[in-house]
């Protein structure tokens, strides 16, 4: 069965750098009205990068909304009309200051379907050049090298909470396993 809902208005509440959030009216297939709040996202990229020793490329990056500093893999948000693997080829050099021979998609995802726009797309990176970081101004990032098989555990231990880093990690587990990547 296909379920839809009717947008009836919508009304732009707050515009800021990264999201806009709007309310919209929405008519409900029983023929009832009610609210939506939406974050309107550009959408992101993260990148699974591995080097020849398979020891993946993490950043540890303070979090404000969270309070507390996070391990992640390499991320970033879209840019007017740049493409998910442009971004990520710009995110994994000025992040890690690498750059791959070897870049292509794992799908992807998304994190919060029920108020979010937002999708992330996930990319495999291996054939590694080191180059140096290219941090944005008021970007303040460490770079760790973590064996796969470590980095695999730290996901089920718990130690790895991000989202996206816990999918691209255990999916590209996934896909290697079944001989796809």
């Amino acid at each position: 069965m296909q379920h839809t809902e009717k947008t009836i208005d919508s009304t732009r509440i707050f515009e800021g750098r990264v999201v806009r959030l709007r309310r919209d009216t929405v008519e409900l297939e029983n023929g009832k009205q009610t609210f939506r709040e939406v974050i309107d996202h550009p959408g992101g990229v993260s990148i699974l990068a591995l080097d020849q020793d398979q020891n993946v490329f993490f950043v540890r990056q303070f979090r404000y909304p969270f309070g507390q500093t996070l391990l992640e893999l390499p991320a970033g948000k879209l840019e007017a009309g740049e493409t998910p693997a442009e971004c990520g080829k710009r995110e994994l050099r000025e992040e890690t200051g690498c750059t791959a021979g070897r870049f292509e998609s794992m799908g992807k995802l998304i994190p919060t379907c029920a108020y979010d726009t937002e999708v992330i797309h996930l990319f495999f990176a291996s054939d590694l050049t080191r180059g140096q970081q290219h941090l944005d101004e008021n970007e303040f990032l460490s770079v760790e090298r973590i064996p796969l098989a470590k980095a695999l555990d730290m996901v089920l231990n718990g130690e790895i909470i991000d989202a996206k880093t816990q999918i691209a990690l255990l999916k590209y587990q996934a896909l290697r396993e079944a001989g796809r990547i």
